[in-house]
């Protein structure tokens, strides 16, 4: 088996797969259907609340996304690898009380504190990466370790209590605007097309896609798995340290637990976008309207006034009903 025969993602989504009589009719509506989901979900809300469509709570819900999104698109790597990265959280957490720190409210201190900040997240990825492949400690629980491993050394930095603030630069980013466009939501989509055209026309992309759909193959093939898996731990524990500055400069402020639930939130996106827990399936475009139809979600249950707890409630049922239709849709290919 040769380089070229590693699996083409093109057109990746969680039902590809290559026959000699083309795709199947449910191969051709996957990569669609949650788009039209997606439709649906905000004509429903723009239906059920008059203020959804307003500019204010549309600039909200966006920026909001972004964060999430890029922390989602680092996810879509771990997961298609047939992993996961539980340390997502603490590793925004951890970016958000240093840049805070360290920065000063000087924005002549933005760039490099930033480039420090990215690297230390960099190194944490790396860590989980070569754990899972050279220890061979399962990605659940080397990167549950990884999470009391950062918020102790959060903590140790702080005291209990974050100090500083943040550039004036950093609040641009997570919640300035660039015409009507906010600048997060960007960065967001810059970092997209860049991981969407890494996926889908390089070698390492198909060597990724390969990994996760059989590693013994993949190493049949030539491909270097570890190497593969540590690239795609270190990129989404990277995309994580992004997506803390960008949600330190929406919120303003330095936090200890910026970021909460965005370890769940990131694979609820991920999954609810098409990217299967098993690997080898799925796809960044998947996943950013996985992290709409979350964040819509959550909007909707706030500007209804329902109470926090049901936001729980409608992300548990989002993916439990995201991952039926999917299993249901292989079932009958």
């Amino acid at each position: 088996m040769t380089e070229n025969a590693l699996p083409n993602p093109a057109g990746a989504s969680p039902l590809e797969g290559s026959t000699s009589r083309g795709p199947s009719p449910m191969q051709r509506i996957a990569p669609v259907a949650i788009w039209v989901v997606l439709l649906f979900l905000t004509v429903l809300s723009s239906l059920l609340s008059p203020v959804f469509f307003t500019t204010r709570n549309i600039s909200t819900l966006l920026k909001q996304a972004a964060s999430l999104g890029i922390v989602s698109v680092g996810q879509t790597l771990a997961i298609l690898t047939g992993g996961i990265d539980l340390s997502v959280a603490s590793v925004m957490a951890l970016m958000s009380v240093l840049a805070a720190g360290l920065m000063k409210g000087q924005s002549s201190l933005f760039v490099p504190v930033s480039l420090l900040c990215l690297g230390i997240a960099v190194c944490i990825g790396l860590i989980n990466g070569v754990l899972i492949t050279k220890l061979k400690i399962p990605p659940f629980i080397t990167t549950l370790g990884m999470v009391l491993i950062v918020q102790g050394i959060r903590f140790v930095y702080t005291g209990g209590s974050p100090r500083g603030s943040i550039a004036p630069a950093l609040s641009f980013i997570g919640a300035g605007m660039v015409g009507p466009v906010p600048a997060s939501v960007i960065l967001w989509a810059v970092i997209v097309v860049v991981f969407v055209i890494l996926m889908r026309r390089t070698t390492f992309g198909r060597r990724m896609y390969a990994v996760g759909g059989n590693r013994s193959a993949a190493h049949l093939s030539g491909v270097n798995v570890n190497a593969i898996i540590i690239a795609a731990y270190t990129l989404c524990s990277f995309l994580a340290g992004v997506a803390g500055l960008v949600y330190t400069g929406y919120n303003g402020y330095a936090d200890n637990w910026l970021g909460r639930g965005f370890e769940l939130n990131s694979i609820a996106a991920v999954v609810v976008g098409g990217t299967v827990f098993e690997g080898g399936r799925g796809g960044v475009v998947g996943t950013v309207a996985g992290v709409l139809i979350i964040t819509i979600l959550f909007n909707l249950v706030l500007l209804l006034g329902l109470d926090e707890e049901y936001i729980r409630i409608v992300k548990g049922v989002a993916i439990i009903l995201a991952v039926a239709m999917y299993a249901r849709m292989r079932t009958r290919r």
